[in-house]
């Protein structure tokens, strides 16, 4: 039998190919056979091989190198949360063979499911649906990669109500198709997952709303248990509402998206999709409109969900409402890179609330909302300086500040205002299409690609070095932006359902030039490569000059950069 060589950073050895990522972990003493894995021991999960993540039940058919994943890192929590969410899908699978489960979304530290039918989900139910998952748990059973042709996935997606999955696998032609095997049950995973069900040990399964369960996991500061649930009733009526949107744009799935490209009918449905927008940004300003106290609009959400574009269109909103309207950035208010405070790396801290100047921001504005003439600052992103627009502005009874900026929904950045003249505005790119049935399209994900491409294109950066600052942008909005949300009057979601497709043709290029020797971001690189293959592309342009989408790709009317 041929032999392949698995190198790791002590060893080399040789295995006959086909044998699995476990085994070689095995063989290279990475993992002990007398290892029986626990959850609470951080065990190994999966392995870098050629520094791409895959599972432990991975053939090997080349020579590679190999590096453990464990369950706690940054790469095996996202392989267990995976995991639970398939684990879920096998237990109804099994309990309802004729009901089709879909996924939703992410709320906090859990994944929003429910049935697409009419059928009322008791709690009872869900208690049935819960211990069948701890029964398979319990058993500590095998999670096997398979592949099957593409016919026989076809028919057997079809044949077992997943419908999505189905469409989405019928706008390829990939002569076989990999699942992930569960005993009987098969289904499609877009990342890897964990090969035994006993590692999956914190999960909760709970009733949520009217007709849906919340899958709960454990948080990256607390890995070894669940924290109490805290609801978020404000960002679950954004998604319901996009959800009854994605009814009327009868697409909510990429599968469904792919087809419309198919068939040239996508110019329609993306003249839908940016009215639906239109039409909620147009809202929006109808109520601030009707509280004649408000005097500004604070504007926040996190990178690259849209927040320069959104500004410029409630403006114009609110001046068809007869208001004038001064934006403000709160990027403007930056100080210099050695009065900001350092985070643990010790560097400027530049998404911390105090790396900007609080207190000449709240003196102009309080001076704003008094109707007296302010000149506003101007930060240079090149000298690192502050300096001065040319004319003052000034308020009168019609105006309307529009305040952009990550900590607008702060309550320190306003803490000398009255709250009666304030109205918060909460932006984020809410993705509420679905890759199929059980695999959801991570908001985080949309994002990301949103910033290569516009990082890329305005400042010329390449991907490995904005895939390599994404932790830091991700704690940065864990620790200034995600905790105060709630504090919205409204939020709005800046996805816009065909943007993926718009997106990909300029995001895969940069990706693909991501090496092997660029560490964690290549895995990155490759694991939304992988993604992106599922995504047809669309012309960009199709895309309106007054597109949010164009913040990112160019082109705006508005002259976004």
């Amino acid at each position: 039998m041929r032999q392949i060589t698995i190198t790791d950073e002590n060893k080399t050895l040789s295995l006959p190919i086909g044998s699995t990522v476990e085994d070689a972990l095995l063989a290279l003493g990475i993992v002990k056979p007398s290892d029986t894995p626990s959850y609470r021991q951080d065990p190994i999960v999966g392995a870098l091989v050629n520094h791409e993540l895959q599972s432990c039940s991975r053939s090997l058919v080349s020579d590679c190198t190999i590096e453990g994943v464990r369950l706690y890192g940054e790469m095996g929590k996202r392989m267990y949360r995976h995991s639970i969410c398939y684990l879920l899908c096998c237990a109804v699978s099994m309990l309802y063979p004729s009901r089709r489960l879909v996924i939703g979304h992410s709320l906090g530290d859990g994944y929003y499911f429910s049935f697409d039918d009419d059928l009322t989900l008791q709690s009872s139910d869900i208690t049935t649906i819960s211990e069948t998952m701890r029964a398979l748990v319990d058993q500590d059973l095998p999670i096997e990669e398979v592949v099957l042709p593409y016919e026989e996935a076809i028919a057997y997606f079809r044949e077992n109500h997943f419908d999505q999955t189905a469409s989405l696998i019928s706008t390829h032609n990939e002569p076989v198709v990999e699942l992930y095997r569960l005993q009987g049950y098969l289904d499609i995973s877009y990342e890897p997952l964990l090969c035994k069900t006993g590692l999956m040990q914190v999960w909760e399964l709970k009733p949520y709303q009217d007709r849906g369960m919340l899958l709960r996991y454990p948080r990256s500061h607390n890995i070894g248990s669940l924290d109490p649930f805290t609801d978020n009733p404000l960002l679950f009526a954004v998604f319901k509402e996009y959800k009854a949107w994605g009814s009327i744009l009868n697409v909510q799935a990429l599968g469904q998206l792919n087809e419309l490209g198919n068939k040239n009918t996508i110019e329609a449905f993306i003249r839908l999709a940016e009215a639906l927008q239109q039409k909620k940004i147009s809202n929006i300003a109808d109520q601030i409109n009707i509280h004649s106290s408000v005097k500004a609009v604070l504007i926040a959400g996190p990178s690259s969900s849209g927040k320069t574009t959104f500004a410029h269109k409630l403006a114009i909103q609110l001046q068809v409402l007869g208001k004038r309207t001064i934006k403000v950035s709160l990027d403007n208010y930056y100080l210099s890179p050695q009065q900001a405070p350092r985070d643990e790396e010790n560097k400027p801290d530049l998404e911390a609330l105090e790396a900007i100047d609080l207190a000449q921001f709240q003196q102009d504005l309080s001076a704003l909302i008094a109707g007296e003439p302010v000149t506003l600052p101007k930060y240079d992103f090149k000298s690192l300086s502050r300096t001065y627009e040319s004319e003052p502005v000034q308020m009168d009874k019609r105006t309307i500040l529009i305040i952009e900026g990550i900590h607008g929904m702060n309550p320190k950045l306003t803490n000398t205002i009255d709250n009666e003249t304030l109205f918060r505005v909460y932006i984020s790119a809410l993705t509420q299409l679905n890759l199929d049935d059980h695999n959801r399209i991570s908001t985080t994900d949309n994002r990301m690609i949103r910033r290569l491409v516009r990082d890329n294109r305005t400042r010329g950066t390449d991907a490995t070095t904005t895939l390599n600052m994404w932790p830091s942008v991700r704690r940065g909005e864990d620790r200034y932006i995600f905790p105060y949300q709630n504090n919205a009057n409204i939020m709005i979601n800046s996805a816009l359902d065909y943007e993926l497709g718009v997106l990909s043709p300029y995001a895969q290029p940069l990706l693909k030039m991501v090496k092997p020797s660029a560490g964690p971001a290549y895995e990155t690189a490759r694991r939304l490569l992988k993604f992106l293959e599922n995504v047809n592309p669309i012309p960009d342009t199709l895309v309106p000059d007054d597109s949010l989408l164009r913040e990112f790709i160019g082109g705006s009317e508005f002259g976004v950069i």
